[in-house]
């Protein structure tokens, strides 16, 4: 059978993003089959589609992490070991294909849609909130009552990181490019917002903590920026880069590191195994889809587009002029 996906025809601008047709995927042990009804729209597709991400060996070509929609194929049994049936809606986080009507995911790393969620909404959770658990409690061991420096705040990444550390007793600082970005940052509970195009983020961090500076960075820059985010941390502070939209050639005052004892590490989710998926998985859904159901933390779309302008919501992703997650759906595909 047939189904519509969106494919890459070919590396470059937006425009090469094509709605096809494939072969539909066959799930295969420990695998299901969603009808998906909404795609997560992540900074990783655009660096795809512009060569730069390469796809994991035996992963489809087809871009898109994070699915929504209906389970519509799998073994019962396997289903059952999850709390899952056919039938059921989840969302999940996948290495690729989730550009297309239907998409075969681990079942370790599908989750209930939280209830109270519309599919678009749960479309935007699992790249989001999988990466931010697994860099800011994982690596970072971020904890109640110290402090954050999100940079790119108004990202998907960024609101994400932003409600779940408020969420869990943290005070949390971010950059954003623009007044506006700040604000919206500010209304989802952030403690300060610095925009970076007319503040210097070190000195600000330095002033809003008495020049202490912050226990955790995250940041999806890199580059220039790693220098001033080392002189940013407090003693035993820890910097986790999960994006190098700055560039990957960074230098750092090794001394300070040595001398307060700082950490620099990272990560990409990507490629990592089942298994280290499945265990954030269930860490996210014991601790953070409770919260998505109480309210307490709400996902934040900035927009959809059917999946035929797949080119279009590309294109708004690298204006940056958005302010929490974009979403593909697949309605009328």
């Amino acid at each position: 059978m047939l189904m519509k996906a969106v494919e890459i025809t070919a590396v470059g601008a937006p425009d090469v993003l094509r709605l096809c047709e494939r072969p539909m995927p066959v799930p295969g042990v420990g695998e299901l089959l969603i009808r998906v009804q909404a795609s997560g729209v992540n900074r990783p597709d655009v660096l795809q589609r512009l060569g730069r991400y390469p796809v994991p060996p035996g992963v489809s070509d087809l871009p898109g992490l994070e699915v929504a929609g209906v389970i519509a194929q799998g073994d019962e049994a396997e289903l059952a070991l999850a709390g899952l049936r056919l039938g059921d809606r989840v969302c999940a986080l996948v290495a690729g294909g989730g550009y297309a009507q239907y998409c075969v995911a681990p079942v370790a790393q599908c989750l209930p849609v939280p209830a109270g969620l519309s599919d678009v909404e749960a479309a935007s959770l699992p790249e989001t909130f999988f990466t931010v658990w697994s860099n800011l409690m994982d690596r970072a061991h971020l904890q109640a009552g110290e402090t954050l420096l999100v940079q790119g705040g108004a990202s998907g990444i960024g609101v994400t990181a932003i409600q779940l550390a408020k969420a869990m007793g943290v005070r949390v600082f971010v950059t954003a490019g623009s007044d506006e970005k700040c604000a919206a940052c500010l209304a989802l509970g952030a403690d300060a917002a610095i925009n970076y195009k007319t503040q210097d983020f070190q000195a600000e961090v330095l002033r809003l903590t008495d020049g202490q500076g912050v226990d955790v960075i995250l940041d999806m820059v890199a580059g220039s920026y790693v220098a001033r985010e080392v002189q940013s941390l407090k003693d035993d502070g820890r910097l986790v880069i999960i994006a190098v939209q700055g560039g990957v050639q960074s230098e750092i005052n090794a001394g300070l590191v040595l001398r307060r004892r700082l950490t620099v590490t990272g990560s990409t989710l990507r490629p990592r195994p089942v298994a280290f998926k499945a265990a954030i998985a269930q860490a996210c859904f014991k601790t953070v889809w409770p919260l998505l159901e109480s309210g307490r933390i709400k996902p934040v779309i900035h927009g959809t587009f059917a999946a035929v302008d797949a080119a279009r919501a590309h294109a708004l992703m690298e204006s940056s002029q958005h302010v929490g997650k974009i979403v593909l759906t697949w309605g009328n595909a």
